[in-house]
Parts: C-alpha cells; sequence; structure tokens
C-alpha cells in the first residue's frame, strides 16, 4: 500500500531530493513550498503523514505544526520536522510545537524512510 507523504519545503531542489528518496519506498509525494500552501492542500486532502522545514518564508514549519496540531481533523497525523537547525533549543522547540519526530540535514534516505514507517505502524495501531 502507497502512503501519502506530504513535503513541505520553499527549495524546490530539497523537495524533489526527497521526492526521489521516497517514491522507491512506495510513498506518493504532494509538495508544498510553504505552510500556507500546505494548508491550502490540507483542504483538499489530509496525506498519512508529513515532513516540514523549520525555516520557510510566509509560514514557517514550527507555525504550521502548532496550527496542524490546533485542528481536530489533522491534529493526531504524524509529523516529521526536518531541519538544518541542529541545535537543542531547535529540536525541542519543534517537538513542543507537537512535531512527532525531528530530523537534521542532511537526512540520509533510510533514516527518513524508516522515520515514516515506524510513525505510520504508530499511527495505524491507534
Amino acid at each position: 500500500m502507497a502512503w501519502s507523504v506530504m513535503v513541505v519545503d520553499d527549495e524546490p531542489m530539497t523537495r524533489t531530493l526527497l521526492q526521489l528518496m521516497l517514491v522507491p519506498a512506495d510513498c506518493e509525494v504532494v509538495e508544498a513550498e510553504d505552510g500556507l500552501d500546505a494548508l491550502e492542500k490540507i483542504k483538499e486532502s489530509i496525506p498519512d503523514v508529513m515532513v516540514l522545514d523549520v525555516m520557510m518564508p510566509n509560514m514557517d514549519g514550527i507555525t504550521l505544526c502548532r496550527i496542524l496540531r490546533q485542528d481536530p481533523r489533522t491534529s493526531d497525523l504524524p509529523i516529521i520536522l526536518l531541519s538544518a537547525k541542529t541545535h537543542a533549543a531547535a529540536i525541542q522547540e519543534g517537538l513542543l510545537a507537537g512535531a512527532n519526530k525531528y530530523l537534521t540535514k542532511p537526512v540520509a534516505r533510510q533514516d527518513l524512510v524508516n522515520s515514516i514507517e515506524e510513525l505510520l505502524v504508530v499511527a495505524v495501531n491507534k
């Protein structure tokens, strides 16, 4: 079964790279260029999991994560923050905003795929 993954990042090259990592793992990838774009796309269809960049214009990943956690339709949606911000305070901020996982860039393909699979197994077993 293919899982739907929304990749939210303002860098087109990063979105393409993540798509190249995820498609072979049987993931259907939907791209959004920032938090506002992601919220518009979620109105049409809620993905199985989201991978959010932290630093983006218009709406950053932390703000998007908080908004998603407040909405009953997306409050349990598995969310992975993916960022170049690697210091402990940034990771803590992301997890406190409601992210299930915080991965740092550059991310290894297997780490990303394993994290998504782990979160989806937990979500399915709820």
